[in-house]
């Protein structure tokens, strides 16, 4: 069985950005989540938002629980928090040199309901596993990260290493060729692109595509693989966008 991963849509037909993803974006690539109102209201114009537009959007967030309000001063709640953590981690994956060895995990529990088995299989495909199986996720274990202490209560993990060979069962886990013509798609409109509202629409969609990078071992990746590109691609805008709004507060 193929990992239920999309490749994000053709680059030309990305929507733009609503005042809400505008404010998410910028506060999920912001360290802390957190910036005042006014800063808020200067930082969004470039973007095609206006102050009142701005705040309506403000309000419906903190309404929404996606926001926490402090004095004029906004910042990501602990849920957005966990996802900007997913999305650093999806810039900047921690990875280790890998000796052969898969992780394997089989999942033991019955009797769950549907959402508890949707919850379950979105934790594991956040950990970058694929389903072989029904019940059984693996993935080449040089991801420099533990698996969730909590897991034992619903499955088994091992540490194997399968007969099949490994460029075969990764191009069977996971859709490569799918998930590389998506990411060049998007770099070349993220990079491409001279409007600042369509350069962050398209660096927002790049974010959201590096979720669905398998993050495998080289050894296992095809050739001209865009995903380091892509990374670079993002952090750079990242720093530049930082550079920018610090240059226009000097002139202030």
């Amino acid at each position: 069985m193929r990992m239920n991963v999309s490749a994000e849509p053709d680059a030309v037909g990305l929507r733009p950005l609503s005042a809400r993803s505008v404010v998410l974006s910028l506060l999920l690539g912001t360290h802390p989540p957190e910036l005042p109102v006014k800063d808020l209201v200067r930082l969004v114009e470039p973007f095609g938002v206006g102050g009142s537009t701005l705040r309506a959007a403000l309000s419906r967030m903190v309404a929404a629980g996606d926001l926490r309000r402090t004095d004029a001063v906004y910042r990501l709640s602990d849920r957005l928090l966990a996802r900007q953590r997913r999305q650093d981690d999806a810039v900047r994956p921690r990875t280790r040199a890998w000796d052969g060895d898969w992780e394997m995990v089989v999942i033991t529990a019955t009797g769950r309901g549907p959402a508890e088995r949707a919850d379950l299989r979105a934790r594991l495909t956040g950990l970058r596993l694929a389903e072989l199986r029904e019940g059984v996720w693996l993935r080449p274990a040089n991801l420099d990260r533990p698996l969730p202490a909590g897991l034992h209560q619903v499955a088994l993990t091992y540490t194997a290493r399968p007969e099949e060979p490994p460029r075969h069962l990764a191009a069977r886990l996971w859709p490569l060729a799918d998930w590389a013509a998506g990411a060049r798609s998007l770099l070349a409109r993220a990079t491409g692109a001279d409007r600042p509202a369509d350069r962050l629409t398209g660096y927002a969609a790049a974010v959201r595509h590096l979720l669905a990078d398998p993050v495998l071992p080289p050894a296992l990746l095809p050739a001209d693989w865009p995903g380091e590109a892509l990374r670079t691609a993002y952090s750079d805008y990242r720093r530049q966008l930082a550079a920018e709004l610090d240059l226009r507060d000097d002139a202030r």
